[in-house]
């Protein structure tokens, strides 16, 4: 529960993700490191897109990410995802792409292209075809040889997930990346909350708490949960319909 008596705004939902850490730019770089800790620090970030429209608010197709910039020019998209779409793969390959191709204009040198890098947090299992993906709930996709997976083609295209509820069950990560799991897993649990050691973390969750206590961010966290729950119930109903067909 928040301080004012109201419950706690979730995290996962796409609207508070954002708020948090577009308004937060020092929380977002401790997010990036602690997402991606054997790549290089980040030690300062700009946000790219930090407004939300009153389209994005209803779009039940949008996904409100966070898009970011450290200072050595490196693009990142931050998202957070409670829903499988389908395609997953595509998707996310063609916005990375598009963020890569959006850098350079007509006649620009290719030099001038910097690293993109997805981060997405997952908020189910994706890779459960056996044993050992059941297992794995961190992975990293680069362009690398199929025979000699040590020869990469660059550090252009990177995309990071986290299948957070798989790595909050088995336990993996180290531990500031299971603090950012039991916030986002576990917000409301003060008995769970008490075990987080990282003071970015800690930081976070009151924000969270300051953003639960304005009415207007309430009434909009909503509007946003029911378009992705209209479209989830409208994309149930075209399923159904076609299996009935």
């Amino acid at each position: 529960m928040s301080n004012t008596g109201l419950p706690l705004l979730d995290p996962k939902n796409d609207y508070v993700f954002k708020r948090l850490f577009t308004e937060h730019p020092d929380a977002l770089v401790h997010l990036i490191n602690d997402l991606r800790p054997d790549l290089p620090k980040v030690t300062e970030v700009e946000i790219l897109n930090p407004t939300i429209t009153p389209t994005e608010m209803e779009g039940k197709s949008i996904v409100l990410d966070v898009l970011a910039q450290d200072v050595t020019g490196n693009r990142y998209n931050i998202e957070m995802q409670v829903r499988r779409y389908n395609e997953w793969g595509k998707r996310s390959a063609y916005y990375l792409a598009k963020m890569l191709t959006k850098q350079l204009l007509a006649g620009e040198d290719y030099s001038e292209l910097n690293a993109v890098i997805g981060i997405h947090l997952l908020d189910f299992d994706l890779y459960t075809e056996d044993s050992a993906q059941r297992q794995q709930a961190l992975w990293r996709f680069e362009m690398r040889d199929g025979l000699q997976p040590d020869v990469k083609l660059g550090d252009t295209l990177q995309l990071n997930l986290i299948e957070m509820k798989k790595a909050d069950r088995l336990g993996l990560g180290d531990q500031n990346l299971r603090d950012w799991i039991t916030l986002f897993e576990h917000w409301q649990e003060d008995t769970r909350m008490a075990t987080i050691n990282s003071e970015a973390v800690k930081e976070v969750r009151g924000y969270i708490r300051k953003l639960s206590a304005d009415e207007e961010a309430r009434r909009l966290a909503f509007v946003r949960e029911k378009a992705l729950r209209d479209e989830a119930s409208q994309l149930k109903y075209a399923k159904e319909e076609g299996i009935r067909e």
